[in-house]
């Protein structure tokens, strides 16, 4: 097909720019919530027992929700949006997080109305997970299936790009909020109104997804799927055609998920806890996601010069080596060695996050591409990063040192090396060719 050969670039841009809008908002109110849980939700949803970090446990734990409820909108969007198309659902994705997003920065508190306080979070959690497990894939297919093969790791990176450039505006908002108003300002009201914020960033990213249609590449798959009964599609089929694409790609995910909430989630609590004050930790990591948004799209680039595999496995084998060394650096109390500690974190996040997009793409023909890429990455988020902050603050409560959280982040990166070792290699696939190959496949040749 001729898009698999030349792309219009200028279109090609505005593609990009329809999926980064959307990634952006959907991660300014998903890191939104992860950074409240730690300086507002622990305090003020929960009953406190005298012990900070047990609020904060509690807190993380309807983190967690969001994470359970992800694989089940990977599952419904990927199964639907392998029927549909990519660019409604992925409006929808958009307006269903905003919505539930918003309502989490008007509920009253544990002290108005008890234990309706966290169960209505963990409602509202759940809704926005859901939403966010349909987002990613249908995002980063409507780039990927736009992009020439030559270039698609690098272009494909860029929504993953809008995940620090969310970040950066949710810390941004919290920084400026926890610096312009006193504490009790801030757990008072000043907190929620970033949460409030976010229909205006919605409203953006909804005009933009507008603008932009499914690639032609899905609307010839889609023809195909309506001309013959028997094409099948969504998770019955990627797990009975492509088990190996899916399981590999949960095994790249692990030790990555795991990696990035512990640098920008669990940091905050571990500095918090060695008494690093708010305003502070926030412009660090305010400084870090300026590095991450800047790196992603160069480890794109990178993987289309010299392959997948081997800039998969780099990012993997230092996630191995990370913990030992940062750790230490956040112990000194210094501010520039935290910074160096966590700007490192998220430089070899980027080794293996900035790829993923194409990876995964290209392990599954069309038909099912959506299901894939969103099973493949959102199911690992139930044993991987929705517990990793839980797990590194019970680790920090039970033994107050860093090494058993170390060996923790170590080994889940040793399952990523080992999924980054066996996957094939698929710098310059053609997108067509692996259609070709699955209707060769289904007819049994």
């Amino acid at each position: 097909m001729r898009h698999e050969q030349q792309a219009d670039l200028p279109y090609l841009k505005k593609v990009v720019g329809a999926s980064m809008a959307g990634t952006v908002v959907e991660w300014y109110e998903f890191f939104l919530y992860g950074t409240a849980a730690t300086l507002v939700f622990g305090k003020l949803f929960f009953p406190q027992t005298g012990n900070e970090l047990d609020g904060i446990i509690a807190a993380f734990a309807t983190y967690a929700v969001g994470f359970l409820a992800r694989p089940l909108g990977g599952i419904v969007f990927g199964h639907i949006g392998d029927r549909i198309g990519r660019k409604a659902l992925l409006q929808f994705s958009l307006v269903l997080i905003g919505i539930s997003t918003f309502l989490m920065g008007c509920l009253p508190t544990f002290d108005t109305i008890g234990y309706w306080a966290p169960a209505l979070l963990v409602l509202l959690r759940f809704i926005q997970g859901f939403a966010l497990g349909g987002e990613w894939g249908g995002a980063v297919l409507l780039v990927t299936e736009h992009s020439p093969n030559k270039s698609r790791a690098f272009w494909g990176s860029w929504p993953q790009a809008g995940v620090p450039v969310g970040n950066l505006l949710a810390t941004l908002v919290l920084l400026a909020l926890s610096a312009t108003l006193s504490e009790q300002d801030f757990l008072a009201w000043g907190w929620r109104v970033g949460f409030w914020l976010s229909v205006v960033i919605v409203g953006i990213g909804y005009y933009i997804r507008t603008q932009v249609t499914d690639s032609p590449i899905f609307q010839a798959a889609k023809e195909k799927i309506d001309q013959e009964a028997h094409t099948g599609y969504g998770l019955k089929e990627v797990f009975t055609r492509y088990p190996r694409g899916v399981f590999t790609a949960m095994g790249l995910r692990f030790g990555e998920n795991i990696l990035y909430y512990m640098v920008v989630t669990f940091t905050i609590t571990y500095l918090a806890h060695r008494g690093t004050d708010t305003t502070r930790i926030l412009a660090l990591l305010f400084a870090a996601h300026i590095l991450h948004v800047l790196v992603i799209p160069l480890v794109g680039a990178m993987a289309d010069k010299v392959g997948r595999k081997p800039v998969y496995i780099a990012g993997a084998a230092l996630t191995m080596a990370w913990p030992f060394i940062a750790f230490p650096m956040l112990d000194t109390g210094d501010t520039l060695a935290a910074l160096a500690a966590i700007m490192l974190g998220l430089a070899v996040h980027a080794l293996m996050y900035a790829a993923q997009p194409a990876i995964m793409a290209e392990m599954f023909p069309t038909r099912m591409r959506y299901s894939g890429v969103s099973l493949g990455y959102q199911v690992t988020a139930i044993v991987a990063g929705s517990w990793a902050p839980l797990i590194g603050t019970a680790l920090l409560r039970e033994y107050e040192a860093w090494q058993p959280i170390a060996i923790y982040i170590l080994a889940s990166a040793a399952i990523s090396l080992i999924a980054a070792l066996v996957m094939q290699e698929t710098k310059g696939t053609s997108l067509a060719a692996i259609d070709e190959a699955d209707s060769r496949y289904r007819a049994g040749q």
